[in-house]
């Protein structure tokens, strides 16, 4: 019952106050994001979700707009200014998550939503991960985060769609918030888990080059078929 229905009514309500109760704070970052990162303080992506429908997953912008005398954004070193480092090490980047949340996109706790060429890399087994919502935070997000596998990580999100709780999922929300605090887990350089699945399993041998460009070529179909919508 509370996987099929209370959940998704929880998940809303929990947004839907959060939304409340940080609304200063987040007119607040707002405005500075539009300051900081010279333009949209908001970041958008596709991101494949519940039964692999695409939405798109709301984040605040950590790499400013600034282009170069031709018009090219600059590289991404460049552009991720203090302000985007702060975003990033507090994780309050995510918070714009909490609307994919209020409209049913995702849920408050669930396998972390991958990207579009992370998902045409894993296996049927893997890609069950998708049978659920994907969340704000999950069992890999406490468990290790950045600094596992992308094995461990998928081996913890399907742990958790094997018997979803309310219990374990205020476990995993009060086990996020002392993650948050910590910082812990972050780092985002040289690890593993943080490079593209595809690009992890050919550096591993594990896919040939002709099996990467043809799952690259995959997803990049099915990115023009959503910006075609």
């Amino acid at each position: 019952m509370y996987r099929n229905c209370f959940k998704r009514v929880l998940d809303f309500c929990c947004s839907l106050f959060a939304l409340i109760v940080l609304g200063p704070f987040f007119l607040l970052l707002i405005i500075l994001g539009v300051c900081f990162m010279k333009g949209n303080p908001f970041f958008t992506q596709p991101r494949p979700g519940k039964d692999e429908k695409i939405f798109k997953l709301i984040k605040f912008r950590t790499m400013s707009n600034v282009k170069d005398r031709q018009g090219k954004l600059l590289p991404d070193e460049m552009r991720l200014n203090s302000y985007g480092r702060f975003l990033r090490s507090t994780s309050v980047d995510e918070l714009p998550e909490l609307l994919n949340i209020l409209r049913g996109d995702m849920a408050v706790i669930g396998p972390r939503p991958q990207l579009i060429r992370d998902m045409v890399f894993m296996s049927s087994e893997q890609r069950k991960r998708h049978s659920v919502r994907p969340g704000l935070s999950g069992l890999a997000q406490v468990n290790g985060r950045n600094v596992i596998t992308w094995e461990d990580k998928f081996s913890w999100d399907l742990k958790y769609i094997e018997k979803i709780t309310i219990v374990g999922d205020v476990r995993i929300i009060f086990e996020t918030i002392g993650k948050v605090f910590k910082r812990a887990d972050i780092n985002r350089e040289g690890t593993v888990s943080d490079m593209d699945f595809g690009d992890y399993l050919l550096q591993k041998n594990e896919v040939s080059q002709e099996e990467y460009d043809k799952k690259q070529a995959e997803a990049n179909e099915l990115l023009r078929r959503e910006k075609k919508k």
